[in-house]
């Protein structure tokens, strides 16, 4: 990623976030090497806490890639936040309604520019008490199929330390210890040029699950307990389109 291009938006973000993390976490980063420097990349990662964005974020770019998140579309309508979003590339995601096929549409355009595409196939923060990888929903495993793109996992642990989603609490002392690892991209030839039925979706979608549980267990070490199923109460069923965070 050549920094001169990433225009005033994007280096006035890097100027305040990037410095911030620098004291706020102690990382341990590694497998960067399996980062694409250039092209559309599909990252797909577990998800525990609120900072996770920021912690991937700070890794990608680093890794030299531009992260672009998936955000629920009613923060694009706030004024100046909207706007800033949409400066620093981030794409809007419509959950929910008849307008959900424009987010994979929007998720695809992504990945078709070269850019470099951040899901939480678990669509939201996971639910397993002790944050272990739950079961994933079908947007990433959709949109792999659909654009072709090398797909990437990148297993997180540590941000729950700067926030704790179980308490919801803030910490905001220094050195919070934070390891992200990035992994082999996912050999999906098994499925290519299958059509995306439920069936194929999920299996697919198992796949990269258990792959990133696996890669959390690695680093926490101990034995990884089987997929976490969220309650139905908790957990709509999967339409199949990427949502914010999927």
């Amino acid at each position: 990623m050549a920094r001169r291009k990433l225009g005033f938006w994007r280096r006035f973000i890097v100027m305040v976030v990037k410095p911030t993390l620098l004291v706020w976490t102690k990382r341990t980063w590694s497998g960067m090497q399996h980062i694409p420097g250039t092209g559309g990349v599909i990252v797909v990662a577990n998800h525990m806490s609120h900072a996770d964005p920021m912690v991937i974020g700070h890794y990608l770019y680093e890794a030299g890639r531009w992260p672009r998140f998936l955000g629920k579309a009613s923060l694009f309508t706030i004024p100046v936040i909207g706007r800033w979003l949409l400066k620093v590339k981030q794409i809007p995601v419509h959950r929910g309604s008849v307008d959900a096929i424009k987010s994979l549409e929007a998720a695809i355009v992504g990945v078709d520019e070269g850019g470099a595409l951040v899901i939480y196939p678990e669509g939201t923060t996971t639910r397993e008490p002790d944050l272990w990888p739950m079961r994933g929903k079908t947007g990433a495993a959709r949109l792999a199929l659909t654009t072709g793109a090398p797909v990437v996992p990148v297993a997180m642990w540590g941000p729950q330390q700067m926030y704790d989603p179980r308490t919801r609490k803030l910490n905001l002392l220094p050195g919070r210890k934070v390891t992200v690892i990035a992994g082999e991209p996912f050999d999906l030839s098994r499925w290519a040029g299958a059509e995306p039925t439920r069936a194929v979706l999920e299996e697919i979608t198992e796949t990269m699950m258990l792959r990133l549980r696996d890669m959390v267990a690695e680093i926490r070490g101990g034995e990884a307990p089987p997929l976490y199923t969220p309650s139905a109460r908790r957990n709509n069923r999967s339409t199949g389109t990427p949502e914010p965070g999927q």
